[in-house]
């Protein structure tokens, strides 16, 4: 008889553990799953189908008279803007001047990418020419300056930066103030705001990132919170840019949200409804002498080059 209990009690307790660690599982772990493959795991973008010179590439590919020769200029920058310089390259520069080997650029490659942050570096360092990124944060130009450069920022393009929640949470239409309130602790629970029971997640992005620049920018200076609690079981409310969502890393488990009552569609972007529509820059050290720059920056600014930001997904200069 009491082998039997013991033998229930050590049966109960293995119970426990396996529904503890479902319940875990449910509801944290599968929440953070990343079900991406490894290379837009690693870089934020599967760069081998943006690749340039390449039939099925998902780049725009336009006929220009514009050909770079000679000092060819490096290009880098941010995960969302990837296929719109790789195809300023594809329109511009010789076949051969990209060499990609399966996994990455080759050093001796015009086109690389690191994203923002080795972007931002690299156009410092002088191992990147133009990159094209959103605008720098305070430790970026904190960088150029400790390094005395002088980044000039040509402003070649708008886009939206959106928030993002699941599909399932009814909230679809936020006011600015609300969303700042759940990233500062203000509104902690849905139902502040409009939607169910459940503790707010204010997911934040990585230092240096270009939204999470793009995010402090918008939190004009106040402190945003983070709740333990919220993380565990609560609704996540994120943040990025809207081409980055729709159209490079498309997840059918999201949504973007209305922002003042505006929804961040091409649309609105163009015509300036859109609360927060923000410049996106080519970016190059003032003191760089290479020829090649300035010839690229005005194809990029011309008519065919506006063609390349439009096609790519995003809203060029004059339509804003």
């Amino acid at each position: 008889m009491k082998m039997g209990k013991q033998l229930c009690i050590i049966i109960c307790m293995i119970l426990a553990i396996v529904l503890f660690d479902i319940s875990v599982f449910n509801i944290v772990t599968k929440r953070y799953i990343d079900n991406r493959g490894s290379e837009m795991k690693s870089r934020s973008i599967e760069v081998s189908e943006y690749l340039p010179f390449t039939k099925d590439s998902g780049i725009c590919h336009i006929d220009t008279d514009v050909k770079l020769s000679g000092d060819l200029p490096v290009l880098d920058g941010a995960a969302a803007l990837y296929p719109v310089f790789s195809a300023f390259v594809d329109a511009t520069y010789p076949e051969d001047s990209v060499s990609f080997d399966g996994t990455d650029f080759t050093a001796d490659s015009a086109l690389q990418f690191h994203n923002t942050r080795g972007a931002y570096q690299a156009v410092v360092d002088g191992s990147a020419d133009i990159i094209f990124c959103a605008q720098p944060s305070e430790e970026q130009l904190a960088y150029a300056s400790e390094h005395d450069v002088e980044l000039t920022l040509v402003p070649i393009g708008y886009e939206a930066f959106v928030f993002i929640v699941g599909k399932d949470n009814p909230v679809n239409d936020l006011t600015i103030e609300q969303v700042q309130g759940l990233y500062t602790g203000k509104y902690t629970n849905w139902s502040q705001v409009g939607g169910d029971d459940r503790l707010v997640d204010a997911v934040q992005r990585n230092v240096g990132s270009g939204s999470q620049t793009a995010m402090l920018s918008f939190m004009n200076g106040q402190e945003m919170k983070h709740s333990f609690f919220g993380a565990l079981t609560g609704r996540a409310i994120g943040f990025s840019f809207r081409y980055y969502v729709e159209g490079l890393n498309g997840n059918s488990y999201v949504k973007m949200l209305a922002l003042n009552g505006v929804y961040p569609s091409e649309e609105n972007i163009a015509n300036g409804t859109y609360p927060i529509a923000s410049n996106f820059y080519a970016v190059y050290n003032n003191a760089n002498s290479n020829p090649n720059i300035p010839i690229l920056i005005d194809f990029i600014l011309s008519e065919e080059g506006q063609a390349i930001v439009k096609r790519s997904g995003y809203t060029p200069l004059a339509q804003n």
